[in-house]
This record gives structure tokens, sequence and C-alpha cells, in this order.
């Protein structure tokens, strides 16, 4: 059967991908520890799941409006008004199955045949994906080691063309763990204002900030009407499997994204919206906690990785991933990731799977035990001492 052409065009993600061979390999008898997938190694909150049995017990398993129930718009909007600064009501938030289609609905809705987008890179591979599959131009914000794995906000004005129409902002950063200083946030929320540019803002790992208070590029003035807030509860509550993610937007683009929601999947499950409700309303304790944790197994992770020759690593400041340098040890990104897995049985990823200026770092992810972290720290240090 052949597929259309624009099929050519769409990449993937390749945790997945990597996911499925060391799973295959365990099937074959290898014990592998998993640093590739992100996604919270914790339960979901039982409050959480006690909503979302509740829901399902009290009818919630019929269709419901596109865009959301209104109950769960008007929280989600309360919480982005505390929590970003800025005031937006219900009539601005877009509830989806996961915070990809929020990505996918926003680039299809705006993005046309040759406009350019600024997207960050490393970067979470989606990005680059969806904007050329709808045929726009993928433009690279290159993220420096040198400075931490920010932008160089000069670099990045030199980039804006008149054919420039959005850019995507992802702070905390996947696969980094970097954030973009306020001063340059504002930079940027500058250089939007001056070329008329549409923000996607990925906020998905905002509570995993382990120093300092999270800023949002929508808090700028004039930057409300400008943006996309893309977030949702699949990291901060456990809720990857649930898939409810949201986009908090210019009312003027809520009919449109909801009419893609409409031709897509129709509605996001019911009981999963009481779900997250629940998630919202309840304690916090269970995402603080989880936060906490993960600071604790970054700072075991960082120091293991850098008390390895030939690799070097950076302190992520958020999200819950590491992003080393591993061209000292004299392996590709790809042979590195590829031979850890076969030969040592740590599953991570090629620092390229993130974009071409990944090439010579690999990300792993420390969702996962400090047993497991130290176990997989012995087996790499041992994997490179035996080459």
């Amino acid at each position: 059967m052949k597929l259309a052409q624009r099929m050519s065009r769409l990449g993937t993600e390749t945790a997945f991908e990597v996911l499925a061979k060391a799973r295959a390999l365990e099937a074959e008898g290898v014990d592998v520890i998993h640093l590739e997938i992100g996604e919270p190694d914790f339960e979901t909150p039982s409050n959480v799941i006690d909503a979302g049995s509740a829901a399902l017990n009290n009818g919630f398993t019929h269709y419901n409006p596109s865009p959301g129930f209104n109950e769960l718009r008007d929280r989600i909007a309360d919480e982005i008004s505390s929590t970003r600064g800025i005031s937006v009501t219900g009539d601005h938030v877009v509830v989806t199955p996961g915070g990809k289609p929020i990505m996918f609905f926003i680039i299809m809705a705006l993005i046309d045949q040759g406009d350019e987008v600024l997207y960050p890179n490393p970067g979470f591979p989606i990005y680059e994906s969806m904007i050329e599959f709808v045929g726009g131009v993928a433009v690279p914000m290159r993220l420096y080691e040198s400075r931490d794995f920010s932008i160089d906000v000069d670099e990045v004005a030199s980039q804006i063309t008149d054919r420039t129409k959005m850019m995507i902002v992802n702070s905390p950063n996947n696969p980094c763990g970097s954030i973009i200083s306020n001063d340059d946030l504002e930079k940027l929320a500058d250089l939007a204002k001056e070329h008329d540019l549409i923000v996607l803002s990925d906020e998905i790992y905002n509570r995993f900030l382990f120093e300092g208070d999270y800023q949002s590029i929508t808090s700028f003035p004039e930057m409300r009407d400008r943006s996309i807030i893309l977030d949702g509860f699949s990291k901060a509550y456990a809720m990857t499997g649930w898939r409810i993610g949201y986009g908090v937007m210019p009312v003027e683009l809520v009919e449109p994204i909801s009419r893609l929601v409409t031709n897509s999947v129709s509605c996001t499950a019911s009981f999963t919206q009481m779900a997250a409700l629940e998630a919202l309303n309840g304690s916090q304790d269970s995402s603080h906690e989880m936060v906490a944790e993960f600071k604790h197994r970054r700072d075991i992770i960082v120091a293991g990785l850098n008390d390895i020759p030939g690799i070097r690593c950076a302190m992520p400041k958020g999200a819950f991933y590491v992003f080393p340098n591993i061209e000292g040890t004299g392996m590709s990104s790809q042979q590195f990731a590829d031979r850890l897995l076969n030969d040592a049985g740590v599953a991570c990823l090629a620092g390229e799977s993130f974009g071409e200026y990944g090439t010579g770092y690999a990300r792993f992810s420390f969702a996962n035990s400090v047993e497991n972290i130290e176990e997989a720290l012995d087996r790499i240090k041992k994997f490179i001492a035996s080459r």
C-alpha cells in the first residue's frame, strides 16, 4: 500500500523504539535497567485513581464537549492564572488526550507551507516532526552546553526572517533538563513582539524545577495574547497512561482547535477529566514528594556520570533527564547507546534522537529508583573500562 508523500516527513519518538528493543532483550532473559523512557516511576496518587474510578461508576463514560468539561477548564484556568501570574478563564482552555495533541493541533492550525518555526535543538523530537509534517520549515534554536544548554538570544534573533511565524519554547527542557533564564526569556518575548511571532510554550515540566521559581514567557507584558501554554497531568501527577493534557490559548484559537479535536478524537475521555480535576483540587503532597525524590536522584546520577572517564555531565535544573557529553568515550552517540544496551543492559537514548545538535551526547532519564540508578552507573563504568 503506497503511503501519502507527507508521511515521509513524519518522524518518531525514539524512546518508544528503544523501549521496544529493551523489552525484547528482557524477553530473552537479559536484565535491563530502563533509563530511556520519560515517565515517572511513581504510581498515580490514590485520590486521583479513586476519583477516576468513581467517575466510571457514576456514568462518566460518554461523550463530552470537544474542548472539555467546563468545570475542569475553569479549574485549569484558575491554576494557570495563579501560577503564571496572568489572567485567563476557562474560555481560554482546550483539554486534549495528552499534551502532544496541543502541539499537533496548534502547528496544524497556524503553520502554512513554507512558514518557518523556531524550535529548541536538542529538543523534543515531535516539534521538528510536526513542523515538517504540515509543510513548515523547522529552524533549530541551538542549545549550547557552554551556556548550560540554553540559547544564544543574539543567534536566535539572526535566524528570524519574514517567513518566521512561530517560536517554540521548552523550559525546563527535554532532553537537557535546562532552563531559560528570566533575562533571556524576556528577550525572547521581546523578539516575539517585535516580529509578531506566535509562541508555543511547552511547560509540561514546570513543576520539576529544582532551584528557584518557575517563570513562564506568557507572564511578560503583551505575551498572553500571542502565546499558547502546553501543559498536562502526565508528569506532575504520574498520569502518563491516563492521556490528559491541555492548552491555554487566546480565545480566538479555542474554536478552531476544538474543531480539530472534533475531527480527530471527538473529545478527551470523560472519566480522566474527573481524575484530573481531583489532581488539581486534592492534596499536592504526592507531587511535591516526587519532585524532591527526583532532585535526590539527579544529584546521584550527575555525580556518578562525572566520575566515569570519557563522560562529563552538566547539572540539570529541571525535568528528570541528564544529557551527558560522551565524546570522550571515542564512540558516537548511537554506538554508545546501542552498545550500552546490548553489552551492559542499560537503556538510554542517543543524543541525535533530539536533533542534530544532540550529536555527541546521550540522554538518561532518572525516573527510576536510586538502587537501579546506582546499578546502572556501575554497569556504565565497567562498560567503559572494558573497552
